[in-house]
Formats: C-alpha cells, sequence, structure tokens
C-alpha cells in the first residue's frame, strides 16, 4: 500500500477561528459550559440562498468546509471523495425518532431522515462539483478518519490523481446532555486552556469538520506528507509502546520534532498518554489538542489540519503558546497520537 499522500490544500471549521483570517495569530476561544460548538462560517459564499434554508447544521458545515478546500487546490473535481464520521448528522437523526414519535409512523416528513444518513455530505459535495467518481463514507467510532485516510492512500495506489479526504461531527443538546450522565464530561467549570492538566474523570465535548485535498504525487505548492497512519485497538501501554516502534521503524525512525496528543483531561485514560511521553526524547515537543475543539469522534482530523499549520508556519500558534512556550526551529516531522475512550487508538505522521 502506499505509504504516503501529499496535502495540497486544507480547511477546517472548529470551535476556534480556523475557517476565515490567520488562525496562528488568533487567540484562544474557549466555552464556559464543557462544550466547544464550531464558530459557523458565512455560508453563502459557498451554498445558494435556496439550498442553505433547506440543509440541516451538520450538513451546512461539512460541506462548506468541504467546498473552501477545493477551492484552494487544482482539482475542484476530485478523482474521489472519503470522509470518516462517528455519528453523522445527530440533530436530523434525533427529529426523525422524534417525528416518529409524534406522529405515530404517519405522515413523517423524509426529509430528516434523508439528510441522518452518513453519506448525505459526500452525496451533497459530489453533486456539487459534479463528481461521479469513488465515494465513500467511513462510521468506524474512533477510527473512522483514520480508516477514510487508509482508504485514500490505497485509491492513490490504484492511479486516482487526487482524494478529497476528511471528516464531520456535530454534538448536539440532547447527545450532550445523556453522555453527560453517564460520566463522559466534566463536571462544573473547567480550565479548557490547561484540559490536559485536570484530571479528573470526563472531558469536554466538542464538534468539527476538516478536510484535505491530497495526492499522490509531490509539488511546489504541497503543504504537508502524510507519511502514514496506524490503529491499535485495546492495547496494553506495553503493547502500544511496541506498535509505536514499530510504525516509526517503517517510515526509517524519523526525529519527532512535535508530538501532537488527544489528552483530554479524562483520568481514565491518562496512563496512555504518560506512558508514550516516556517513549520520546526531551527535545520533542508535546502538546495535547483537545483545548482547541473538544472530545469526538474524529478530533484526529483536527490535529491532522492542526500539525499541517505547525508544518507550514514553522512555529506553534498563539492559540498553543498558554500550554507551551517552545520557540520551534526546523519542524520536519510531527507524530499525532490519539485514543477514543481508551480503546481505539491512533498515530498519524506527517513531515515537512
Amino acid at each position: 500500500m502506499l505509504n504516503k499522500c501529499y496535502i495540497q490544500a486544507t480547511s477546517a471549521i472548529s470551535p476556534q477561528h480556523t475557517f476565515e483570517g490567520e488562525f496562528h495569530t488568533q487567540p484562544f476561544v474557549a466555552s464556559t459550559r464543557n462544550l466547544l460548538n464550531v464558530i459557523e462560517p458565512n455560508y453563502s459564499g459557498f451554498i445558494s440562498p435556496n439550498n442553505l434554508r433547506r440543509m440541516s447544521r451538520l450538513l451546512k458545515i461539512g460541506q462548506t468546509a468541504a467546498l473552501k478546500c477545493l477551492v484552494g487546490s487544482e482539482f475542484p473535481v476530485p478523482g474521489a471523495i472519503i470522509t470518516g464520521t462517528g455519528k453523522g448528522s445527530l440533530h436530523d437523526t434525533e427529529k426523525f425518532l422524534k417525528n416518529i414519535r409524534e406522529y405515530e409512523e404517519t405522515a413523517l416528513n423524509p426529509t430528516p431522515f434523508i439528510q441522518s444518513t452518513y453519506n448525505a455530505v459526500n452525496g451533497l459535495i459530489a453533486l456539487q462539483q459534479k463528481c461521479t467518481s469513488y465515494n465513500n463514507t467511513f462510521v468506524h467510532r474512533g477510527f473512522s478518519f483514520e480508516s477514510a485516510l487508509q482508504d485514500t492512500l490505497m485509491q492513490l495506489q490504484e492511479g486516482v490523481e487526487s482524494v478529497l479526504v476528511g471528516s464531520f461531527e456535530e454534538m448536539s443538546e440532547e447527545h450532550f446532555y445523556i453522555k453527560g450522565r453517564i460520566g463522559h464530561w466534566k463536571e462544573g467549570a473547567t480550565n479548557e486552556t490547561f484540559l490536559a492538566d485536570n484530571q479528573t474523570t470526563g472531558s469536554i465535548a466538542g464538534e468539527g469538520s476538516a478536510y484535505f485535498l491530497v495526492t499522490a504525487k509531490p509539488a511546489s505548492r504541497n503543504l504537508a506528507v502524510i507519511e502514514g497512519v496506524e490503529m491499535v485497538y485495546k492495547p496494553t501501554t506495553e503493547q502500544l509502546g511496541n506498535r509505536l516502534q514499530k510504525f516509526l521503524a517503517q517510515h526509517g525512525n524519523p526525529t519527532i520534532d512535535v508530538l501532537l496528543t488527544g489528552e483530554n483531561g479524562d483520568a481514565n485514560f491518562a496512563h496512555y498518554y504518560q506512558y508514550l511521553h516516556q517513549q520520546f526524547s526531551p527535545s520533542t515537543t508535546i502538546i495535547p489538542f483537545k483545548q482547541l475543539c473538544g472530545e469526538y469522534d474524529t478530533a484526529s482530523s483536527f490535529a491532522t489540519w492542526l500539525a499541517t499549520e505547525i508544518l507550514v508556519h514553522q512555529s506553534l500558534p498563539l492559540s498553543l503558546q498558554a500550554y507551551n512556550t517552545a520557540s520551534l526551529q526546523n519542524v520536519q516531522h510531527v507524530l499525532i497520537y490519539n485514543n477514543f475512550m481508551g480503546e481505539q487508538h491512533s498515530f498519524i505522521l506527517l513531515s515537512k
């Protein structure tokens, strides 16, 4: 399987100022209720008014992020569209279920059902760009985005010239409440700036969408390289360390300049991160990223977008400097380590 691809363009809609303006100089945006909702952009430049009023919130977020990514590339019609999502459109799913109960399965509006399917975003992007090629959505919980990346590498190996790969996730009030009842989120006020240091049970909820236009060939306009992706299911800390060493060895044992970790302040899973910290030299800058985006199934896609930003700018953005004021120089390799609920662990390696 092809073990690398080249990022030509990116786009992200997140709880931070990532969509418009210069993210690197923007201050950290916090929440007061342990829920980080995305900062929604002006959709009018990407979606027509007639379509906009009929679309759900997640469809607008996902399609706009994807179209913004394509605008910044030389492939307005990608050779394939591949995405990952853990939950899909929660709002539409809940709306449809409520309608079933309210109308007793009669006279149901089909629109919420149609828009709640996991591949609805992909379909809209394909219709908008008239892309009739390979189109696939992975719904693998914490492995959703990583599975999309692996499929992307296989498509490029088979000769596809370009792939639009990304993710989309939303958090509804009902889902936030339900997951809070079973201890997924922290109780009371949380200092989100230093989320990783808040070692109590639970984390903070998040949502977002990130897209990447990738190709199999190097070019002067490329932003970064995705060297490879590795997934590990329910490992012990020792097994995780062994898979890390094997993964790095497969890519020439590069010196990791920055390690982006999915530390989310949940004491239940802190031991994985503490063990991983010990596998790197003191020269590696270790930075948690979920204080920026919150915890959700495809948060690793936001980390991939953030890693690309660090490689392009060769420095940490202002929103991360409160946690680590390290002065980065000549950043060549960024490694992302994330785990979802202690079960699905992944590594994504990027280089300059």
